[in-house]
């Protein structure tokens, strides 16, 4: 480990969004996004679903204005390695007796929101640029919103966060937090954003009962996307949204394929378009989550690259796929699933590869596993 120690076990479980016990273990993996070609996906690749902003992103002498990251994208049936915008998703009231004034930004930097700027002065109905969904208690989930412009995620920001450091995490980390808090000040004080839309953010406040040992703020940062095995099993766009069913099932997952952007891009001196953005995608003539089973290959190394280790988050899956199972609920069973398997693995001292699946089965259905579809 970092403090060097050494950690013995018969199989482990890499149950982090980065996915770092598996890339040291030597297994293969990949980050960032599939061109269409790769898998035959329709939704990789490059993806512009948001309108176009007319406005310049570039300052007067030619230079792209801070929070864009590109004038050139790529191409458009392409992969790269940009991964969907991170951001922290805040625990906010604005009941008085909970609410703490958010912290002031370490600096202010007044040209960082530029951008920002001529977007409102162009903007017909601008709208809240933080997506707040009620919670108990008389607070909200501030969140980026996938559908805004402008939100709370750091365009480009978390591109280089699994492959760095813990130093270099932490750059990252206060990075985000300082990007949050100057939009925060940006949006309820600076006089380009409409006077309703400053009063009814700065209504709002970090809670009080909420992460008292870290000022009142999250201390993760939302890993939306972090590495990527390239395991026994490769799940892709086709396995959420039509070839749904496993014959070696662990668990059964529903969300839409649903990515936040990964690119802000100016084009020229006329224009501005987010990239990266799969809004909520699903199945034919369906219109909540797609079900699918999760096949227990997809969490299992290739047999050649390690023997006993596990990976329930940092799944083999395209980005496409991923955006789907990226969420808490799903990574909770698969993760549950994936602990039986291990224990199993270590009691009959075999490969994870060679796990009996009908003993495994037997074994997740007793721990009331959910991992068959509905007839």
């Amino acid at each position: 480990t970092n403090t060097g120690s050494t950690l013995t076990a018969k199989t482990f479980v890499d149950a982090s969004y980065e996915g770092d016990l598996m890339a040291a273990a030597g297994v293969n993996w990949t980050i960032g996004r599939e061109g269409r070609k790769e898998y035959g996906e329709s939704l990789a690749g490059k993806q512009y679903p948001k309108k176009p902003m007319p406005i310049s992103g570039m300052d007067a002498t030619g230079k792209l204005l801070p929070l864009i990251t590109t004038a050139e994208s790529g191409e458009d049936d392409a992969g790269d390695r940009h991964v969907m915008t991170y951001s922290f998703r805040l625990c906010v009231t604005s009941n008085p007796a909970n609410r703490v004034p958010f912290p002031a930004p370490d600096h202010i930097d007044p040209t960082r929101f530029e951008v920002l700027r001529r977007y409102l002065a162009q903007e017909t109905k601008p709208t809240l640029l933080w997506d707040l969904y009620p919670v108990p208690g008389a607070k909200a989930d501030a969140n980026n919103g996938i559908a805004k412009q402008f939100s709370m995620g750091l365009i480009g920001g978390g591109d280089a966060w699994c492959e760095s450091n813990a130093q270099e995490r932490q750059r990252i980390w206060e990075a985000h937090r300082q990007y949050t808090l100057e939009m925060y000040h940006f949006l309820t004080t600076d006089p380009a954003v409409p006077k309703n839309l400053r009063d009814d953010l700065a209504k709002f406040g970090l809670c009080k009962d909420e992460f008292p040992n870290t000022g009142h703020w999250s201390p993760q940062l939302y890993v939306r996307e972090g590495r990527r095995m390239k395991g026994a099993y490769v799940i892709t766009q086709s396995d959420i949204l039509t070839q749904g069913a496993k014959p070696d099932s662990i668990a059964v997952a529903s969300f839409p394929i649903d990515s936040h952007d990964c690119q802000r891009i100016a084009r020229g001196d006329h224009e501005v378009i987010n990239e990266g953005t799969i809004y909520p995608a699903y199945p034919p003539g369906i219109k909540h989550g797609p079900v699918y089973q999760v096949p227990y290959r997809a969490i299992t190394p290739l047999q050649s690259e390690c023997e006993n280790l596990l990976v329930p988050v940092a799944i083999s899956a395209t980005h496409v796929a991923y955006s789907s199972i990226r969420v808490e609920p799903a990574w909770m069973v698969i993760g549950h699933s994936a602990g039986i398997a291990a224990a199993l693995a270590a009691k009959t001292q075999l490969p994870v590869q060679q796990v009996d699946y009908a003993t495994l089965k037997a074994r997740m259905l007793a721990q009331h596993q959910v991992v068959d579809l509905a007839e």
